[in-house]
């Protein structure tokens, strides 16, 4: 179902059935005893429709507004707290339409926040464009310039079920403005109808087109770089990995992963269990993203919290990578305990060993194609239930000898990034996120 037709029932269940009285006494006046311009059905759905709203409204409030815990390191905490409130409030009215199959959850919030107006940088020229059936935004400089600019490829977050062009739009112009580079955003298919593997799919196709095009928009072939955030951290080094042997296509010179997803297996590392309630990826919006995505019953999580969707050769063979050991022991100190894994749920692994894939988990490919991988920026952040994954990633990357830059927002939060343009809800670590990007690629 489309974004116009979720809207469009949305639209049917507040009308539906709505007539007007006739205008003058007829039956209805003789048998009641009243005219007929008393209150009609429409009246009576509009009271039931605020009610809703409002007993929705208060229920957000009371489970997220008022309980989320906001740590005193973040900016700006009502801010957040606000903000957190809206996505809360976005996800909880997806889920009721979703029970009552009006549209999915991430229709809903995707349609919503697709409404949003897009904010004009007048020294970026933008031009929305099709690579066949990829939607892409390509983002120049206005400035002309004698030579040729970098080229960045850039993936949205959104767990692959929410996020668009429009959401990063902001991310996107400032970018392009800040490393004087030119910016493809590729767009993709999401949930309910396509699922894994569409979204890495579509963007290779959308990649592979502006590579084999460079000429066309004044791009440097030796400086091509793949960026994202979130899941579209997971999809830049995905296809670094997947290019590694394409010689008809030029080398990706860099790869940038804002607070990226770089494996789907465990879900008991420190930052997991430390983040678990935070704004504005929790557990339970991360374990929806990951069944969704990946097709997998949700009646499964209980299993995955516990470890006990794999076997234990199979923990074995990959702890040296995804074990908390790999982790320093600074990120240990809030509140982690060790877990012992439980004995193996064959049913669990006969439906989620999907994520052993490495285009569901890059983090564990073979030390010969992560050793071939480009030079690496990689962003974390403190309060971000993803934030281990980026630590494991970038000691992955080092002891292959890949070259990487990190960096750390003490005060950083999953998604933080997207608030660059967001004016009452921007927070200052966005920029310092896009300062450390932009002072990454020109460096190269």
């Amino acid at each position: 179902m489309t974004n116009e037709r979720s809207l469009c029932c949305l639209w049917n269940f507040h009308t539906r059935h709505r007539h007007c009285c006739s205008p003058g006494p007829g039956p209805e006046y003789l048998h009641t005893g009243r005219h007929s311009k008393c209150p009609q059905p429409g009246y009576f759905q509009d009271v039931i429709i605020c009610v809703a709203f409002v007993g929705v409204g208060l229920w957000v409030f009371g489970n997220h507004f008022l309980t989320t815990d906001i740590p005193a390191a973040i900016s700006h905490p009502m801010r957040l707290r606000v903000l957190n409130g809206f996505f809360q409030l976005l996800i909880t009215w997806g889920m009721i339409f979703e029970k009552l199959r009006i549209c999915s959850m991430p229709q809903f919030v995707r349609f919503v926040h697709d409404l949003l107006p897009l904010r004009k940088h007048p020294d970026v020229v933008v031009k929305d464009l099709r690579f066949g059936t990829i939607p892409v935004k390509l983002y120049q400089p206005k400035a002309s310039t004698s030579g040729l600019r970098p080229g960045i490829v850039f993936y949205h977050g959104g767990g692959g079920i929410l996020g668009s062009l429009k959401t990063h739009h902001g991310i996107c112009c400032n970018l392009c403005k800040k490393s004087d580079a030119v910016v493809l955003a590729v767009g993709y298919r999401m949930v309910p109808k396509h699922r894994f593997p569409v979204v890495v799919k579509d963007c290779m196709v959308g990649t592979i087109h502006f590579l084999k095009s460079l000429n066309t928009y004044g791009v440097d072939p030796a400086r091509i770089i793949v960026c994202g955030d979130s899941v579209g951290g997971a999809v830049a080094t995905i296809l670094c990995q997947k290019f590694v042997d394409r010689s008809d296509l030029p080398k990706i010179r860099a790869q940038i992963l804002i607070y990226s997803t770089v494996q789907s297996m465990d879900f008991q590392s420190p930052s997991y269990q430390q983040n678990k309630n935070m704004p504005l990826l929790s557990q339970n919006l991360a374990f929806y993203c990951w069944c969704s995505y990946l097709d997998i019953s949700p009646s499964w999580r209980s299993a995955a919290l516990k470890g006990a969707h794999l076997p234990a050769e199979v923990w074995e063979k990959y702890r040296k990578w995804l074990g908390a050991e790999n982790i320093p022991d600074r990120f240990k100190k809030r509140g982690y305990l060790p877990v012992s894994r439980e004995p193996l749920n064959e049913a669990a692994y006969l439906e989620t060993n999907i994520i052993l894939d490495v285009m569901n988990s890059p983090l564990i490919a073979d030390d010969e194609v992560v050793s071939r991988l480009p030079e690496a920026c990689i962003v974390s952040c403190e309060y971000d239930i993803l934030r281990d994954e980026s630590l494991l990633y970038k000691k992955r990357l080092e002891d292959l000898g890949v070259r990487v830059t990190w960096h750390h927002m003490e005060d950083g939060f999953h998604g933080v990034l997207t608030t660059i343009d967001m004016r009452f809800f921007y927070f200052p670590c966005s920029s310092r996120i896009l300062d450390a990007v932009a002072h990454f690629i020109k460096g190269l």
